[in-house]
């Protein structure tokens, strides 16, 4: 976790008193705050949050060793740590991991407040939009900052992401320390799981972005309507100051109707909307494309990037872009410029006669997203593989096969992360009903499936993984092994020569 060099020191009585609970009997000088009990600094309050399967006040003994000066915790952690740890102060809120933000926020001084920052959430582009942010931004000369999925950016330093979303001590550490080194804007992802688990509480936006809703995500939420019900809730006063909301989906339009902060609507055709396209000529470069803007707003340019969702993230990205002050000339001569992120329809090129890409796409909309942009840019066979992740959502599993057959001239099917899971139950769920042309079109082994994918090539195919996209391990039976498909592909197109 990142932290910043400056102090911001407080007391454990004052973080009693913004909470409105009862001071701890021992006061003490906290200078951190962390949710790990592993990365514990001398100083710091301990954040013991109660989890699915343990709770976090069973590690206070090793925050305590570590240097941990007070614990924040519920009833039932304070409970614990009388046992494991009884020499340190207690802090007991309600609901600790709803309280942690709100604390950590104002213990780092409320950094968001201090940059211009934008949290894009979605089921389907969040990546990609804020990576295309991040370029224009820094293209700009703006010096800035990344959060998501593939990556964590200050400025040209990079970290790695352990997730969409950090927790929100990580969180509100992460952005101070941007701020301490003059970071200027802020380009995030928000998971829905991070609304729901309270990891961005206490953080807000100058903007908040709305991509597109499709399934996905269904083991945790239940329901597409709950699913929805949370990604509108970073739609309000408590986390931003305005909306900018892609009204060609569906829930897009719903969302757009039923906010309350200001927003911003963008669309690829419809008349109404704040941002939408005038000119989209197709080709093998990428995209020749007009956009319209508030305020007669013209852009025009070459955008390198292909597909029609791919339109929609360059032209949120676009938005976001001037509403942070960029001109919009500036930002016609940088479109040329910009670049997809590590592992969205990635291309492998080692010298062959047929097209390669690696994708992480891995919902059913995404997959058929995927595939249709693949079938327009080879006038050959779309040769595809494909698999799912254990422990998550099945019921998308026969939809993502579905979207494979159908999108794909050659449709291979095999193991993604199968992590707890039998990879040959997966499989089966994924071609659930199906009348499968070949018995070597189901592939258990990735590294297998992927070569017979790449055998299958012929000049001018285009081949394609989906779903792993920028990932660099598998996990299978709890153990992560290495595995790029970036070089397992490459490595394949090279064997067969």
């Amino acid at each position: 976790m990142e932290r910043p060099l400056l102090d911001h020191k407080r007391t454990l009585s004052s973080i009693a008193d913004l909470l409105d609970v009862e001071r701890p009997s021992v006061d003490a000088m906290i200078s951190g705050v962390t949710h790990a009990s592993s990365e514990v600094e001398n100083g710091d309050i301990f954040l013991a949050f109660p989890g699915a399967k343990t709770h976090g006040a069973k590690f206070a003994a090793q925050a305590y060793e570590r240097g941990a000066q007070a614990v924040l915790t519920d009833l039932a952690g304070m409970q614990i740590i009388q046992e494991v740890a009884p020499k340190l102060p207690v802090v007991v809120v309600e609901n600790p991991r709803r309280t942690a933000g709100v604390l950590s926020a104002w213990f780092y001084g409320e950094p968001m407040r201090d940059m211009f920052s934008v949290g894009i959430t979605g089921t389907n582009g969040k990546t990609t939009t804020t990576t295309l942010l991040y370029q224009i931004w820094m293209f700009a000369g703006r010096e800035s900052g990344l959060i998501g999925t593939v990556e964590t950016r200050i400025g040209t330093e990079l970290l790695k992401s352990q997730r969409t979303t950090p927790e929100s001590s990580d969180l509100q550490a992460l952005v101070a320390t941007m701020r301490e080194r003059h970071i200027r804007n802020l380009a995030m992802e928000v998971s829905s799981h991070a609304i729901s688990l309270d990891r961005i509480r206490g953080a807000h936006f100058d903007v908040v972005a709305f991509t597109n809703l499709s399934q996905d995500h269904l083991d945790f939420h239940n329901t597409m309507d709950e699913y929805f019900k949370v990604k509108a809730e970073l739609f309000s006063f408590e986390y931003a100051d305005l909306a900018v909301i892609n009204i060609d989906d569906a829930h897009g339009a719903l969302l757009a109707k039923s906010v309350d902060i200001p927003i911003r609507t963008l669309s690829r055709a419809k008349a109404n909307a704040d941002w939408r396209y005038e000119r989209v000529f197709s080709h093998s470069s990428g995209n020749d494309v007009a956009m319209r803007g508030p305020g007669g707003i013209l852009i025009e340019g070459l955008l390198p990037l292909h597909g029609d969702y791919n339109l929609d993230n360059a032209l949120m990205a676009v938005a976001l872009a001037v509403q942070s002050g960029i001109d919009p000339v500036e930002i016609a001569a940088i479109l040329p410029l910009l670049s997809p992120a590590q592992g969205r329809l990635e291309a492998i090129a080692v010298g062959q006669d047929f097209a390669a890409f690696v994708d992480y796409a891995h919902s059913p909309d995404a997959v058929a997203s995927v595939l249709e942009t693949c079938r327009g840019m080879t006038a050959g066979k779309v040769i595809a593989v494909l698999g799912c992740g254990g422990d998550r959502d099945s019921s998308k599993r026969p939809l993502m096969g579905e979207a494979l057959a159908k999108g794909s001239d050659v449709a291979v099917f095999t193991s993604d992360n199968p992590r707890s899971e039998d990879p040959l139950r997966i499989l089966d769920q994924m071609t659930l009903g199906m009348s499968l042309v070949s018995p070597d079109s189901v592939i258990a082994d990735r590294k297998s499936a992927i070569e017979y994918a790449v055998a299958q090539a012929q000049t001018g195919d285009l081949v394609v993984v989906l779903g792993k996209g920028h990932e660099t391990g598998q996990e299978i039976a709890g153990v992560i092994t290495p595995f790029d498909d970036r070089l397992v592909l490459a490595q394949a197109i090279e064997g067969r020569r």
